[in-house]
């Protein structure tokens, strides 16, 4: 196991299809070839919730039963929680004195964000500078490779650079890079395919939606608005219903003969969505039982998320002490 996986999520909702083909599914795999720790990330959830902190701590023990569900083994990934790990606070204090507001505001993630919240001129410090936090989380585990989308990828580098100045300031090679690990389908876009998918814009289907929320989650789907007629030719590029069946079908040939034919004309957007929407009852009905069976046992989830913080505690505390001796701070030791 000579990977060190850090990946997580922030537990304001359930977590949906995008996180799943995103990063889960890998996340599940990675547990028998790495040493692998997923971070609930709740002080995060607070950066664009802090006047709502219900919705972050709600979710918590929700987002840890969608992990379970989906075949995250807590004996094989550690599941911790941010905010009992006061060492990634500490860091990020660290680092907030070697990061400038103007690198920040020139993020990419976080101006696209910043735009989509309209926060204008009225933006939390913390929701700002959260990619400090994320830089904190991983060096805090030295983890060297992180799961991540396409749109993550300014947080790595940024995270890379912290980790240079940090080791320039201490002279020696006190903290380690990584390097992001992109999935199959880094960006699935929402249901109206006009974004991402994202539970702040509600154009999700979450892990835990029934049948009939699936049914008509497809339904309302985006395809090719041209598409008129059964006969007329239709446009694969952006249509969002094969986008999603290029990241859930298995049979990757059946899919690109049903492009051939939708190009050619002659098949219905009905069809199509029927065949998506079986595809995703079939994916989703058995992460759906598991998670009832788990969802209702807050002892369990409580305990299991106990165990793993316990453990991450130790690791981030050696970490923070190394990097508090770095900048000559550990006078009392």
């Amino acid at each position: 196991m000579h990977q060190k996986i850090l990946t997580g999520d922030r537990p304001t909702g359930s977590l949906h299809l995008g996180h799943y083909v995103g990063s889960l599914m890998q996340r599940v795999a990675l547990q028998d070839t790495a040493s692998q720790t997923i971070l609930i990330a709740d002080m995060q959830g607070l950066t664009d919730n802090g006047h709502n902190p219900r919705k972050v701590a709600d979710n918590i023990l929700n987002v840890l039963a969608d992990y379970l569900a989906v075949g995250i083994d807590p004996e094989r990934t550690v599941i911790c929680l941010q905010s009992s790990l006061p060492a990634l606070a500490e860091l990020t204090m660290y680092y907030a004195n070697l990061v400038s507001v103007s690198r920040l505001e020139r993020n990419p993630t976080v101006k696209t964000e910043i735009a989509g919240k309209q926060f204008g001129r009225s933006i939390p410090a913390g929701f700002l500078s959260y990619p400090i936090s994320q830089a904190a989380d991983i060096t805090a585990f030295r983890a060297t490779l992180v799961p991540v989308g396409e749109d993550q990828l300014p947080m790595i580098e940024l995270t890379n650079e912290v980790v240079r100045k940090v080791n320039q300031v201490a002279g020696k090679a006190v903290l380690i890079e990584c390097r992001p690990l992109l999935s199959k389908v880094p960006r699935l876009p929402g249901m109206d395919g006009k974004a991402k998918m994202s539970k702040s814009l509600g154009n999700t289907i979450t892990l835990g939606s029934d049948e009939a929320e699936i049914r008509q989650a497809v339904k309302m789907m985006y395809t090719d608005p041209n598409h008129v007629r059964i006969e007329d030719p239709g446009t694969v590029e952006g249509n969002v219903v094969f986008t999603y069946l290029d990241a859930f079908y298995p049979d990757e040939a059946y899919i690109q003969q049903l492009k051939r034919d939708y190009r050619h004309g002659g098949l219905a957007d009905s069809r199509l969505k029927k065949i998506l929407e079986e595809c995703l009852q079939e994916t989703l009905s058995p992460i759906r039982q598991r998670r009832a069976e788990v969802i209702d046992d807050k002892a369990r989830l409580i305990s299991i998320l106990r165990s793993g913080t316990e453990k991450a505690r130790l690791e981030t505390e050696a970490v923070a002490r190394e990097v508090k001796a770095s900048f000559g701070l550990d006078v009392l030791g």
